[in-house]
């Protein structure tokens, strides 16, 4: 699993809330700034500071990227370091950088911290500036552009693209004489398939969720709430809206298998499942690129879909952005030269650099026929279909202070259901409270 979008998807979440009372009490403002109206000059000498949150090895990537930059700038100084130990640590630096003024020019973000940087007054509004065409603001995945886009102002670029699809164990369904999985199947087909791949005399489960209440198990049923016509928060952001009849609907589905079926291996915590899975026990997973590489080195036959659909038709499925956020230093100089270098970072021509290299999959669509995503698609099977999948993230998952809280509590309900403790409609009802609450201490 790749260690930089896992923390994305599972735990990140968890950190969004931590710094989010000292992060309003740092900042006076309530919306993102513009930069200074006095116009920019390019020529300029001009130094901006970025910090990447990342491990060693991307770091070093970027840092060379940085270089090749200046190279072709010589005027700009891009003074880049990792800005904290690790990412999860970067949002309380921001908070204590706001309050001494000390804070980067660009920095990596998990996504579901999107909210809280715009409402801190100290991010630039970029919003006009992607309408650009040049910029093909319109190739990066749909829920990227949203949760860059928070309370409707673009605030940065996307850096990190992915998506949960369906990995399929082929050795399992050859055995189990089951037709594999195709991009057209329905949540019927993975209901009956998982239930000929249960073989418990071999220990062999057709599927797996985890039980934990974290995030993973939280953000796994959201593309199942979505397909059902459900939504986690009401239009306003101000309540949850997944105790619905598309909520229990999408709770029962999962409950039946688990339950009455005993087709679904209840993982207690979020990786018991997919090392299961590599191993050979496992038919089928719901998971995303970071599993590719574990699949490969794993020597296991595997292959990989969309996620299926209830009406046979919408594969909606879940993403988990991070972004390149950009402040504001009322410094038009840093601000034009901040603006270029993350365009540049995310470009058609750049991003294979780093996202390719690092086994991330590329920010846009248009990458496909790069020499690098050629490679990257050959060394792991399946990576062209988790591209493709990329259409298929269309709603974006909150990035609202409260949703730690609502997550948790969703989390813990799913876990109870799955393992026969209580129904769903219930169980709904109960986290909806507890995520109300929640939603209302966070705002």
């Amino acid at each position: 699993m790749h260690p930089r979008t896992a923390r994305t998807l599972r735990s990140a979440a968890a950190v969004a809330t931590v710094a989010a009372l000292a992060l309003t009490a740092a900042c006076s403002s309530s919306s993102s700034s513009s930069a200074s109206k006095a116009p920019a000059d390019p020529t300029k000498p001009v130094t901006i500071t970025v910090w990447t949150g990342q491990d060693v090895n991307p770091e070093k990537l970027l840092e060379g990227l940085a270089k090749q930059f200046h190279d072709a700038h010589p005027n700009v100084t891009v003074d880049i370091s990792p800005g904290a130990p690790t990412t999860d640590q970067l949002l309380p630096k921001l908070t204590a950088a706001f309050t001494s003024g000390t804070y980067p020019d660009i920095s990596y973000n998990f996504g579901s911290w999107a909210t809280q940087m715009q409402l801190s007054g100290r991010t630039l509004d970029i919003t006009d500036k992607v309408k650009d065409p040049a910029v093909k603001w319109e190739e990066f995945p749909p829920a990227a552009r949203q949760t860059a886009t928070p309370n409707g102002h673009v605030i940065g670029f996307p850096a990190v693209v992915d998506n949960l699809a369906l990995m399929f164990n082929r050795k399992l369904f050859k055995a189990a004489g089951v037709a594999e999985p195709t991009n057209s199947w329905t949540w019927d087909d993975f209901r009956a398939a998982a239930k000929k791949l249960t073989d418990p005399s071999k220990n062999v489960y057709g599927t797996a969720y985890s039980v934990s209440g974290t995030e993973d198990t939280t953000w796994h049923f959201w593309p199942l709430l979505w397909q059902k016509g459900g939504s986690v928060l009401t239009s306003d952001n101000s309540k949850s809206a997944f105790d619905s009849a598309a909520g229990v609907a999408a709770l029962t589905f999962l409950q039946q298998m688990a339950v009455n079926d005993k087709s679904v291996y209840l993982s207690q915590d979020d990786q018991k499942y997919a090392d299961l899975f590599k191993s050979g026990l496992i038919g089928m997973i719901m998971s995303g690129p970071w599993q590719l590489s574990d699949n490969v080195s794993a020597n296991l036959d595997y292959g990989v879909t969309y996620l299926p659909s209830f009406d046979g038709t919408s594969h909606q499925t879940i993403s988990g952005p991070d972004i390149w956020t950009l402040y504001d230093h009322h410094d038009a100089d840093r601000a034009y030269w901040s603006y270029q270098f993350a365009q540049w970072l995310t470009s058609e021509q750049t991003d294979p650099k780093f996202n390719l290299a690092t086994g991330n999959l590329p920010l846009r669509i248009s990458e496909a026929a790069s020499p690098e995503f050629q490679a990257y698609a050959k060394q792991y099977p399946g990576a062209q279909t988790l591209l493709d999948n990329l259409t298929n993230a269309t709603t974006a998952r909150p990035t609202v202070p409260g949703y730690v809280g609502l997550s948790q509590a969703v989390g813990q309900a799913i876990a109870k259901v799955l393992q026969g403790q209580g129904d769903p409609a219930s169980a709904l009802k109960d986290a909806a409270k507890a995520a109300d609450v929640a939603l209302a201490q966070a705002d």
